[in-house]
């Protein structure tokens, strides 16, 4: 049997040496998984992939686009289709980013999309991005 000829103060310590290992394993994956999910969304916005960047929507998202009028609470999937058509009209290849700050559980992302077309020097775009149950999820994005 495992530890059987050790004390029970040396089992006791060794019981407490392994579960706070674990406990502090567990809180440190926790939080580099929450910093690569903003790095997911900005790698989607680099891979111009409207598939991953619909996942990261929050169930209902601002929209604006261009020139035309800003979309209030429009769905998550209502989203992703017209991002997608923005993608595909606009021949967007990727994302190069500008800034982004965290304001508690907010973060803001400002970045340029690229476009194939040569003589077009890309759009403006700027992202919030906010930390909700444990995942972020973007809750506007306007595009100029």
């Amino acid at each position: 049997m495992f530890l059987a000829n050790y004390t029970i103060e040396y089992k006791i310590n060794c019981m407490k040496t392994f579960f706070l290992t674990i406990g502090f394993a567990l809180l440190s994956m926790s939080f580099s998984i929450q910093d690569n999910t903003v790095d997911q969304i900005v790698n989607a916005f680099k891979n111009a992939d409207t598939e991953e960047i619909g996942k990261a929507f929050d169930d209902y998202v601002d929209l604006k686009f261009l020139d035309k009028d800003e979309i209030k609470n429009i769905s998550k999937n209502q989203a992703s289709i017209a991002l997608k058509t923005f993608f595909a009209e606009h021949k967007i290849t990727g994302f190069e980013k500008v800034s982004n700050r965290d304001l508690g559980s907010t973060t803001y992302l400002a970045g340029k999309l690229l476009t194939a077309d040569k003589n077009n020097k890309g759009y403006n775009i700027t992202v919030l991005i906010k930390q909700q149950a444990g995942k972020y999820q973007i809750i506007s994005l306007r595009i100029n």
